[in-house]
């Protein structure tokens, strides 16, 4: 990992007090964590996971760059189908895991010129440094909205109206699990002679060797095979079942239809680690300081919210939901030759494209009581390969 920038003395000596709390509670619990559990702790450990501490994450001064920060014009697409669905349902929008506070400003900005203003703008997350953030984003850029927003702790009870999330899923803790001629392992995380992280392979039990189990038969997994399965984000997805009146959650991340997730040829999973715009595969790298992602498993989305009374509405690629939600349009109406205009069209190529964001991200709504055509799936739904 020598070829990564090196952190600030501060930035280490924070990684390094996250990793002996983790190292403590591995040594509490016997020698031995879940992949899941580790990944929790890196990512959302109170006050010191990735999520959950100070350092700049997102754009040019981060470690990654996300949509919303690429250009205000997947915000302005965006807005379209949020408005379409809040006209059938209810004029609120929740966004789960806002990020920079990008997203929201321009969904509003957006919403406004669409003569579609929700009533309400929730953000749940769970960072106080992200939160803060997100306020000084939306007074920057509409501060007369302000007032619309407000953030909230948990998912609400019962709700109406659209549920957005982009880029959630994939940070969702995720098992890692091994497929081996002498049955199904929890790949999980112990400590070596010298204390440092190293993986140790357990049998798997319980939802998650359910979960194997299934998988292996449902795609034919050979012995060797190690790939990930994400309970939480089934239960994420479930649980709106529980709690959706009326209305659809648009999910927007990386991932496949399962029966492309766990491929013969993609026999190491797609676990990947985000530092200073580099991506790895070493998750034991400075805890703390570098982003934990695995791809989305969106048949295993669908198949839980189905579960729980919740219709597919749409599901397509980036690229293709964009076009349909206008996102031509939207930088048609920029200043043509402009600089404003030459760096949209570069972020929207970026965007669009099969080879760069447009095919692997994909998009999905999910819903209750939408007796409609929703306009982002108008064109080259996909929603037969889950």
């Amino acid at each position: 990992m020598t070829q990564l920038p090196p952190p600030s003395a501060e930035a280490l000596a924070h990684s390094q007090r996250l990793k002996q709390a983790i190292a403590h509670e591995i040594a509490a619990a016997g020698g031995w964590m879940a992949f899941s559990q580790f990944m929790e702790w890196l990512l959302y450990a109170p006050g010191l996971g990735y999520y959950a501490a100070g350092a700049r994450k997102f754009g040019a001064a981060g470690d990654f760059v996300t949509a919303p920060e690429m250009t205000g014009l997947f915000g302005q697409a965006l807005a379209r189908q949020i408005a379409q669905i809040m006209k059938e349902s209810a004029p609120v929008v929740l966004e789960v895991g806002a990020g920079s506070g990008r997203l929201a400003a321009d969904l509003l900005l957006a919403l406004e010129r669409l003569e579609a203003l929700p009533e309400h703008y929730l953000i749940l997350d769970l960072s106080a440094d992200l939160r803060q953030r997100q306020q000084q984003t939306i007074a920057a850029a509409a501060p007369h909205l302000l007032a619309r927003v407000s953030w909230i702790d948990a998912l609400p009870l019962r709700f109406s109206g659209i549920v957005v999330a982009n880029e959630l899923l994939d940070a969702l803790p995720a098992d890692i699990v091994a497929w081996r001629e002498s049955g199904i392992y929890s790949r999980g995380v112990a400590l070596d002679a010298a204390g440092e992280f190293c993986w140790e392979e357990r049998p798997a039990s319980g939802a998650l060797l359910t979960a194997a189990e299934k998988l292996a038969e449902e795609c034919c997994l050979p012995p060797g095979y190690e790939s990930e399965i994400s309970l939480a984000v089934r239960a994420w997805a479930a649980e709106w079942g529980h709690r959706l009146e009326r209305g659809a959650l648009l999910l927007i991340d990386y991932g496949f239809p399962r029966r492309e997730f766990y491929h013969q040829q993609r026999g190491r999973g797609t676990l990947m680690c985000h530092y200073r715009h580099h991506a790895h595969t070493e998750p034991f790298y400075l805890p703390g300081l570098q982003d934990v992602t695995v791809h989305v498993d969106f048949t295993a989305v669908i198949a839980a919210a189905h579960a729980t009374g919740l219709d597919l509405l749409g599901y397509t690629n980036q690229g293709q939901f964009l076009l349909n939600c206008g996102i031509l349009d939207a930088l048609a109406a920029q200043p043509e030759g402009s600089t404003d205009y030459i760096r949209a069209a570069a972020a929207v190529g970026k965007l669009l494209m099969p080879h760069e964001m447009g095919e692997l991200f994909k998009v999905i709504a999910i819903g209750r009581d939408l007796d409609i055509d929703l306009c982002g799936f108008a064109s080259g739904d996909q929603g037969r390969r889950l």
